[in-house]
């Protein structure tokens, strides 16, 4: 059983390296903000979340008992990285951006962030 365990630790940890790998090498590589903004924190996300399950794998394994703090630690993680992501992409968008310059969208919808003119809500 012992053995089961090592073989899950060292696949987490090899993938998670993976992804870190990936998501480090395309911050490095790709052209445009928001490119890069994408691949660190999908893929870096992905790696740490990969090492805080190897690290409970190893408590459970060597201790015989669940470690809250990893879960807590993979539980913010997953919600801070997105909104933060979106957050930045925002500010690119406001800063950057136009409403001419961005990808025309359906008829009756506008970008939420950068909408025109006419479709801004009065003042109140």
């Amino acid at each position: 059983m012992a053995q089961i365990y090592e073989i899950l630790i060292t696949a987490f940890l090899v993938i998670s390296g993976v992804f870190g790998f990936v998501g480090s090498y395309g911050l490095i590589k790709l052209d445009n903000p928001m490119s890069r903004l994408h691949a660190p924190t999908k893929a870096t996300t992905l790696g740490v979340g990969g090492v805080l399950i190897a690290s409970i794998l190893y408590t459970l394994m060597s201790e015989g008992r669940l470690s809250m703090h990893e879960l807590l630690i993979t539980l913010f993680l997953l919600l801070t990285a997105p909104i933060t992501a979106n957050f930045i992409a925002k500010m690119h968008i406001h800063r950057h951006e136009t409403p001419e310059s961005l990808p025309k969208v359906g008829e009756d919808q506008s970008w939420a962030t950068l909408a025109p003119e006419k479709h801004k809500p009065e003042a109140e």
